[in-house]
């Protein structure tokens, strides 16, 4: 009995090899001879036109995403480089804006030192305030080293802020005349009538006002908007600081006096820089 050889078949890139090598070589015949037409071009048509789209297809596909990537990538890398550019003049702008700010408040001082030229002042830096929402006691950036005493005036704004009450070597603490515990001797400018201006955080929280009493106004001249100074007669504030302007004045009940309300020349919720005045009242330069 004649014995069966297993059969074996010829490996696929073996005979993909192979028809490669036939269909070139037709090809190349019917080139050689001018031969067209007939099965050969068939056989090539439908042989290499598909193969040939197929490669064109791929190598187009290949392009475009190759390109598509490239542009995303760029436009990637673009969009970070204009971010970048955005984020350094938003902080150039707050920069500016900081600085702006800073050179108003400068030229505020500026001004408010020209005001009281009369008196040597040195600028300060609030760093700190208490728990209140208002600025009655707060903490400056300048002390002993700066030539800063307990009981010197410290104004801003146009007008008086308060006194110094306590000195360290390189800061000081301000009590406002807005605080509870602040009493200042003061006077009507277009009357010279003398008044006792008192702190008050309530009202300097419901109204923005602060309040006036002991007012001797027999011939009731006193009116709304006259300004309010220090006095000549208190011992411990220089005379002639702003403190702000009559709003309201009543008949006390002992029908000799008068009380009422001052609006601050200060902004006594928004401070940042004042002036302290480097000179003590006389009853207090030994001190």
């Amino acid at each position: 009995m004649r014995q069966r050889k297993a059969s074996g078949g010829i490996p696929s890139k073996y005979l993909l090899m192979i028809l490669s090598i036939v269909c070139i070589m037709l090809l190349f015949f019917s080139y050689s001879t001018g031969f067209s037409g007939g099965p050969l071009e068939s056989v090539a048509n439908h042989i290499f036109i598909p193969m040939q789209k197929g490669i064109d297809y791929i190598g187009s596909t290949i392009a475009i995403t190759s390109a598509d990537t490239k542009t995303r990538n760029e436009l990637v890398k673009e969009n970070e480089e204009l971010q970048k550019q955005v984020e350094d003049l938003n902080s150039t702008i707050s920069n500016m804006e900081l600085k702006l700010k800073e050179l108003d408040d400068l030229q505020k001082l500026y001004e408010l030192d020209q005001t009281y030229y009369d008196y040597q002042t040195t600028g300060a830096r609030i760093i700190g305030r208490g728990t209140s929402n208002w600025f009655n006691t707060f903490t400056i950036d300048k002390g002993q080293k700066d030539g800063i005493k307990v009981n010197m005036n410290v104004i801003a704004d146009g007008g008086l802020v308060g006194i110094v009450t306590s000195v360290g070597d390189s800061y000081s603490v301000v009590r406002a005349i807005v605080d509870d515990t602040s009493n200042v001797s003061a006077t009507i400018s277009s009357t010279e009538d003398n008044c006792i201006v008192s702190g008050s955080l309530e009202k300097m929280t419901s109204d923005n006002l602060i309040v006036f009493s002991n007012l001797d106004d027999d011939e009731d001249k006193v009116a709304i908007g006259d300004v309010v100074v220090t006095s000549n007669i208190s011992d411990k504030f220089l005379p002639g600081l702003m403190i702000g302007y009559v709003s309201s004045v009543t008949l006390d009940e002992n029908e000799l006096t008068k009380s009422g309300t001052l609006t601050p020349v200060v902004d006594f919720k928004h401070l940042s820089d004042v002036l302290v005045i480097l000179q003590l009242k006389e009853s207090h330069k030994g001190e």
